[in-house]
């Protein structure tokens, strides 16, 4: 997608106020962010191909057209990492954040992830743009893994007439990931690294945090200025559980 002069013109402008308002760090380094206990769950690895990434909800937003963020990461196989803020008696396991860890190295600033379409013009400090889930759950994709997804989800509709992609596909999948790994999930499941059929990609699915709504995609960027990581916020634990208190 070709970006038009004036929204870079902007964006440069305004890149200061993408920032992310978190030390992402202690979501991922820590053992308690605002007097919650956090936790660590390792989800396998995504497959980026191509280093033109993506952030969707699996189940409502794939299609082929879907853009991907406009600056690229590195290419390869990345570890991908939920920081779990523990249950209370009263709740489930909530992932508060998801990372893809790109290097070694670590990150000393957050920046929104944008795609090149968003309106700038009337962007002020303390909001962000995020991607959409209606499903309760997100994933983390290449535009390259993004063909082969569509292509899959166009085949199972085409062979099952009637049939929904998760209730009778996806469903089985999340039920047998938690009886292997039932720490910090539900019964139905809570995530899952789906290896596309008839390919050696992995696309990791998650739950969203507090479920469906717009939550915010950060690049990382080391002390270079290179990118070494990319973050899904799903919850601002200070924020969410300091007014729940």
């Amino acid at each position: 997608m070709k970006l038009s002069e004036q929204w870079l013109k902007t964006w440069n402008e305004k890149r200061n106020l993408l920032a992310c308002p978190n030390n992402l760090n202690d979501y991922f380094e820590e053992t308690e962010v605002a007097g919650k206990k956090i936790d660590h769950l390792e989800l396998g690895s995504v497959s980026i191909p191509t280093g033109d990434i993506l952030v969707r909800d699996p189940l409502v937003y794939i299609q082929n057209d879907a853009e991907p963020y406009l600056i690229k990461v590195p290419t390869g196989e990345f570890p991908v990492t939920a920081a779990v803020v523990i249950p209370d008696d009263d709740d489930c396991a909530r992932y508060a954040a998801v990372k893809v860890q790109f290097t070694a190295y670590d990150a000393v600033r957050f920046e929104e992830a944008l795609i090149g379409t968003e309106d700038l013009a009337d962007f002020n400090e303390g909001e962000f743009f995020g991607f959409n889930v209606d499903a309760g759950l997100g994933c983390v994709l290449d535009k390259e893994t993004l063909k082969h997804f569509c292509a899959f989800q166009d085949k199972f509709h085409s062979e099952n007439s009637g049939k929904n992609l998760y209730d009778d596909y996806f469903a089985v999948l999340f039920a047998a990931n938690y009886a292997e790994n039932p720490i910090y999930q539900r019964e139905a499941g809570d995530w899952i690294n789906w290896k596309i059929p008839g390919t050696d990609y992995h696309i990791p699915f998650f739950q969203s945090g507090f479920g469906d709504g717009t939550y915010p995609v950060y690049y990382g960027f080391d002390v270079e200025g290179n990118v070494c990581s990319l973050i899904i916020q799903f919850i601002d634990i200070e924020l969410a559980y300091s007014e729940e208190e």
